[in-house]
């Protein structure tokens, strides 16, 4: 039996990532207290973001805290992998893998049978 705090946050597609990040901050108020708050959620509301603008179904985030890590995995319907783009200063976007990938100790993509799993950790750091 896993004993380790998780939640399930299922949206639509059509939702903003107002939702998510509200429960992703509860979750670690309540489990990661350790976390960067501010970085975890500009990753939630990046890999939100994506879900939406990239997938033509849904999208599903998972949250987990471990006693010295903390994973945020977004679950989608598209079988593509974010691919980093040259930011464009002029408006056109291109920031948000790139700040995702510096943010996380660690990201990973996996394919999975309905689509993929971008899963990014946190380690707690030793004092």
């Amino acid at each position: 039996m896993n004993a380790e705090p998780h939640v399930v946050i299922d949206h639509s597609p059509h939702r903003g990532s107002a939702g998510a990040r509200g429960a992703t901050a509860e979750f670690l108020l309540q489990h990661c207290p350790w976390a960067d708050l501010d970085a975890v959620l500009l990753v939630v509301s990046e890999l939100v973001a994506n879900a939406v603008r990239h997938t033509a179904g849904w999208w599903q985030l998972h949250l987990r805290a471990g006693q010295d890590t903390l994973v945020v995995e977004m679950d989608d319907s598209s079988p593509l992998p974010p691919v980093p783009r040259e930011p464009d200063f002029a408006g056109g976007g291109g920031f948000g893998w790139h700040m995702v990938l510096s943010l996380a100790a660690q990201v990973e993509v996996c394919p999975l049978p309905y689509g993929k799993r971008v899963q990014a950790t946190w380690l707690r750091q030793s004092h």
